[in-house]
C-alpha cells in the first residue's frame, strides 16, 4: 500500500443545536484499528454523560476496514450516515464521533442522519484534510566516522529523521513507503555495508 491517500491534518471539534439537541463532531488522523478503537473510548470518557456518543472509522488496510454504531439510536440513522460521509469523502485512517446531548424534540430518522453527517462534516472541516503518503520507520546505527555521511543523506532525502550521539550514533528515520528501500541501500552503499539497519515496519 504505497499509494496516497486522504486523511486528516490533525483533530477537529465542532459543535451546533438542532430543535433543543446539542451535537458535538469529534475527528481525529489515526494510524490502525487500534488507535480508531482507542480514539471512541477517550471521547466517549470524555462525555460520558451524552445521550449517545456515534462512533464511525475508516483505517487502511487489505481490505480496508470500516465499522460504525448507532449507539442506540434508531437503526441506520446515525452510525451509516457518520461512515458515509468518511466514504464520500474518501478519507482514510480517520476516527470520528459525534456526541448528542438530547433536547428534548425527536428528530426522526431523517433529521438523525442529517445531524450526524453533519457532525462528522463541520469536524472534517475543522480538522482539514491533507494528501499523506505511507511511511515506515527504521534505524540506522553507525560509528562516528560514518555519522556525517549518513546524514547527508537523510537531509537530502524525502522523509524525517532524529540522531541520538552515545556510543555510537542512531538514526531513526521516518520515510516515504515508495523511497524507504533505496534510501537503506544509499545508506549501505556509502558506508561500505558498515550500518546496521532494523526496520520497525509499515507507519501508514
Amino acid at each position: 500500500m504505497t499509494d496516497s491517500y486522504r486523511t486528516l491534518a490533525g483533530r477537529g471539534e465542532a459543535a451546533f443545536e438542532i430543535s433543543g439537541s446539542e451535537f458535538i463532531g469529534h475527528a481525529a488522523p489515526v494510524t490502525d484499528v487500534d488507535a480508531a478503537e482507542a480514539f471512541v473510548d477517550e471521547v466517549a470518557t470524555e462525555y460520558d454523560d451524552a445521550t449517545h456518543n456515534v462512533p464511525a472509522y475508516r483505517v487502511r488496510a487489505e481490505p480496508i476496514r470500516e465499522w460504525a454504531s448507532d449507539a442506540d439510536e434508531p437503526t441506520g440513522s446515525a452510525g451509516k450516515p457518520a461512515l458515509n460521509v468518511l466514504q464520500q469523502e474518501e478519507l482514510e485512517n480517520v476516527a470520528v464521533v459525534v456526541t448528542r446531548y438530547y433536547g428534548g424534540t425527536k428528530l426522526g430518522v431523517g433529521g438523525l442522519a442529517r445531524a450526524y453527517a453533519r457532525g462528522v462534516k463541520d469536524a472534517i472541516d475543522d480538522a482539514g484534510i491533507v494528501e499523506e503518503r505511507p511511511h515506515e520507520r527504521f534505524t540506522v546505527t553507525v560509528e562516528y566516522d560514518d555519522s556525517g555521511t549518513v546524514r547527508g543523506i537523510l537531509e537530502s532525502t524525502p522523509g524525517e529523521f532524529e540522531a541520538t550521539y552515545e556510543a555510537d550514533v542512531r538514526f531513526t528515520v521516518r520515510a516515504p513507503v515508495a523511497d524507504a528501500s533505496a534510501v537503506r541501500d544509499r545508506l549501505r552503499s556509502a558506508t561500505s555495508g558498515r550500518a546496521t539497519i532494523e526496520t520497525e515496519g509499515d507507519q501508514s
